[in-house]
């Protein structure tokens, strides 16, 4: 490290590494503050640094010295949005000083569209933990720019009392002011326009069993945005606000992402820069996609032949899993399941399931439950999944955002990889840095996701606009398991067909199939549930069926090439040597030109082209004219 010997009166700039970022840092009558510049246009003002503990206030901050150093981050991870991960940053600490002389650290890391900062508390007394109260920590933005947000919920609320689940609707470029659906701020992450400026993207990464998981306040006209800590209804009551660890010890990180346009968002891995493995594993994992039968069949499809269809799809399709949906355990018990496990396992196909992770903070009783909850019963249950050849598990209604809750995801992670189990989290919180921290991580839901689609029309109404808003939000910052990829025309069993009474029953698809194919490369997790059922197989196109069939869920690069969150998006991913970019299109106003021979062009390679024609879906090579895609419609680009 260099060290800098600041003056008292001069605080350091800090840099990224091309010097295009800039973290200045100033003192506001003792209140220590850092804005945030690009290309030397403000895009963050100068916002509140601090905490307040148990122990001592550090909301009043002295800065007494700094260090910096370059460093090289470089790593593999087969989980995110890109598997090689290989960029400079800077990494810099603020050796700081409370009124008191407490001192505290606060540690930058920077790349060259990323600010990432946490505090570092020393042991310097006989405590030997300490209480996080608050945090001073805000977001300020210059005047005029607009929000993309979700809200944090009411606690206690929604289906058997089971929120918050990051479940909620997004308001598109909202004004700073405009307040919050339930009065409690906002999820992560968090999109903000700056005018022409640029974009910013506010989140947290590193959140495990040592710290509770975070949002922002309802904005605040002197301060911004302030960090929020869990309301103290969730879990039922049960659990601290405050975090609490263990000295000495640090906060999640705080990401801020920035650029003069939106492709360092949607590609950005700050998220898992800056967070370290929790655990080594001995296992191998294996990543790919997954029939379902509950999304479009519903409970009644709980049921030997409607799994073994299922598990017969999977098949056919050439897929790893099955996913077995809630109520496996009173619908076959245990015999039963491990018939159906044996019967996966002879047609290549290997199983996940569900579980409630609930014990006394909801209302659930789709089972099996009060297990994941309660190691004394979580660990002998995984012992059988192992034995019997079950390969991951899907948890489901979590219970909040404290400390307690973080503590129970990284205990049924840690148990799990013990017996060779991948995870998926529904009904949860955010992942923050979890692909890295756990190896045995594979997605949350974290999103108003599949099953809305089936639920309710305005959901499907609202699709296209989905698909062109989370690869800028949601999936930003870590692995989405969506569960989409529809191709019945009606979501429903019988698709469109009339039942007994003669009513047709069931939402209504509004995308074209080529918009449904670009879902599965628009939406990153490794393991990919798609929401086709085995009607599909004879009643949906075959090109359609044979990208599903090819379709990878693991990615090696990710890139922006247009779009508007909430408009329309045109995504590129590769895998190897092939590139897969999806196109769709929500605006009503305007369609989506998509050239595909400048696409050729820019990434390489001879395309073939999944698009909307007179007939449904067609394949063919690039055409000399663009595409012009209609609202509710997209394409799909393969190039090798």
């Amino acid at each position: 490290m260099k060290l800098l010997t600041l003056l008292l009166a001069v605080l350091p700039v800090l840099g990224g590494p091309d010097a295009r970022l800039q973290v200045r840092l100033s003192d506001d009558s003792g209140r220590l503050r850092y804005a945030i510049a690009y290309d030397g246009k403000t895009l963050v003002s100068p916002s509140l640094l601090g905490l307040q503990t148990n122990e001592a206030d550090y909301t009043r901050l002295e800065v007494v010295s700094a260090e910096t150093e370059d460093v090289r981050d470089t790593y593999v991870l087969d989980r995110i949005k890109a598997s090689h991960i290989d960029h400079a940053a800077v990494r810099a600490v603020l050796h700081c000083q409370n009124p008191d002389g407490r001192a505290l650290d606060i540690e930058w890391h920077l790349t060259a569209n990323d600010a990432a900062f946490r505090y570092l508390l020393p042991r310097d007394t006989e405590t030997g933990s300490v209480r996080v109260l608050r945090e001073a920590t805000a977001f300020r933005f210059p005047e005029g720019a607009t929000g993309f947000l979700t809200p944090q919920s009411h606690a206690m609320i929604g289906w058997k009392r089971s929120k918050p689940s990051y479940e909620e609707f997004y308001t598109l470029d909202a004004p700073l002011a405009t307040p919050s659906q339930y009065g409690h701020g906002y999820t992560f992450p968090c999109l903000f326009r700056i005018g022409s400026d640029g974009w910013v993207l506010v989140s947290e990464t590193g959140v495990d069993s040592r710290y509770c998981a975070s949002h922002l306040s309802d904005w605040d006209a002197a301060e911004g945005y302030g960090i929020a800590f869990p309301l103290p209804e969730e879990n039922n009551g049960n659990g601290t606000v405050e975090p609490a660890f263990a000295l000495p010890g640090a906060t999640p990180w705080r990401t801020l992402t920035v650029g003069a346009d939106l492709a360092p968002i949607v590609e950005t891995t700050i998220a898992f820069d800056v967070v370290e493995p929790r655990y080594e594993s001995s296992r191998g994992y294996r990543y790919g996609k997954s029939s379902w039968s509950w999304i479009v069949w519903q409970d009644d499809s709980m049921n030997k032949a409607d799994q073994l269809a299922f598990i017969d799809l999977a098949a056919q399709m050439q897929w790893p899993y099955i996913l077995i949906d809630a109520g496996w355990d009173k619908e076959f018990g245990r015999a039963g399941m491990e018939e159906l496990v044996r019967y996966a396992r002879s047609k290549g196909v290997d199983v996940f399931l569900w579980y409630s992770s609930s014990g006394w903070w909801n209302d659930i009783v789709q089972s099996p439950t009060d297990i994941m909850c309660d190691p004394l019963v979580r660990k002998p249950e995984m012992r059988w999944l192992e034995r019997i050849g079950v390969k991951g598990i899907k948890v489901d209604f979590f219970g909040g955002d404290k400390q307690e809750t973080m503590r129970l995801y990284e205990a049924i992670l840690s148990d799990a990889d013990d017996h060779g189990l991948m995870c998926i989290f529904h009904g949860a919180t955010l992942p923050r840095g979890w692909e890295r921290m756990y190896p045995n991580y594979v997605g949350s839901e974290a999103v108003l996701a599949s099953e809305n689609l089936v639920f309710g029309q305005v959901h499907c109404d609202l699709e296209s606009q989905n698909a062109a808003l989370h690869p800028f939000l949601r999936n930003t910052v870590g692995s989405m398991e969506f569960g989409g990829v529809f191709l019945n025309r009606y979501l429903h069993r019988l698709n469109g067909a009339p039942d007994a009474k003669g009513r047709v029953r069931g939402t209504v698809r509004r995308t074209t199939d080529a918009a449904e194919l670009a879902v599965a490369v628009l939406y990153q997790n490794p393991i990919q549930h798609f929401a086709i059922t085995p009607n599909n197989l004879s009643d949906a196109p075959a090109a359609a069926i044979g990208f599903l069939r090819e379709v990878p869920t693991t990615w090696d690069e990710t890139r922006l090439l247009d779009g508007y969150p909430g408009r329309n998006i045109v995504l590129a991913r590769r895998h190897g040597a092939t590139w897969y970019v999806a196109a769709v299109n929500a605006s009503e106003e305007q369609p989506l030109t998509v050239d595909v021979r400048a696409i050729e062009r820019r990434l390489g390679g001879t395309a073939l082209v999944y698009s909307t024609g007179k007939d449904g879906l067609q394949t063919g090579a690039a055409a000399k004219k663009p595409l012009s895609l209609p609202k509710d419609d997209g394409a799909v680009i393969v190039l090798r």
